[in-house]
C-alpha cells in the first residue's frame, strides 16, 4: 500500500481552495505584489489551485486543460525580484497556516514554495523595472 499523497494528506480540493482564496486575499491587500496581477484575479486563482493540486498528488485536471505548466515562461513578463519573491512566499507560508496545513505535509509544501519563488525570479536588483 502506497503512502498519501500530499493532496490526499491535507484534506483535498477544499484544503486547496483555502489556501490560495487565504493566499490571493493576502496578494490583493499588499502593494509589493497587487501591480504583477490582473484586475481580475479569479482566473489565476483557479489557475494557481489546480496546479498546487496537481503537484502535490490531486487530479491531473491542470495539465489537461493548460499542458505543461512553464512556470518560469508564464511569470517571465513580470519583473520578479528579491521584495517581491520574499512577499510571495511570505504569504503562501501565511496561507498553509491559516489552512491549518498539518506536518509534515506542510513542510514539504514550504520547501517546495521556498525553491518555486527562487526560481521564478528574473531581476536581482531591488531597484531594477
Amino acid at each position: 500500500m502506497s503512502e498519501p499523497t500530499i493532496y490526499e494528506q491535507i484534506g483535498g480540493e477544499a484544503t486547496f481552495r483555502r489556501i490560495v482564496d487565504s493566499f490571493y486575499a493576502r496578494v490583493e491587500a499588499d502593494p509589493r505584489l497587487r501591480h504583477l496581477f490582473p484586475a481580475d484575479l479569479e482566473p489565476g486563482k483557479e489557475h494557481q489551485r489546480l496546479f498546487l493540486m496537481q503537484y502535490f498528488g490531486g487530479p491531473r485536471t491542470y495539465s489537461e486543460r493548460r499542458g505543461h505548466p512553464r512556470l518560469r515562461m508564464r511569470h517571465a513578463p513580470f519583473p520578479i525580484g528579491p521584495v517581491e519573491r520574499d512577499a510571495w512566499l511570505e504569504h503562501m507560508l501565511a496561507a498553509l497556516d491559516e489552512a491549518g496545513v498539518p506536518e509534515p505535509a506542510r513542510s514539504v509544501m514550504a520547501e517546495y514554495f521556498r525553491h518555486a519563488a527562487q526560481a521564478m525570479m528574473n531581476r536581482w536588483d531591488p531597484s531594477s523595472p
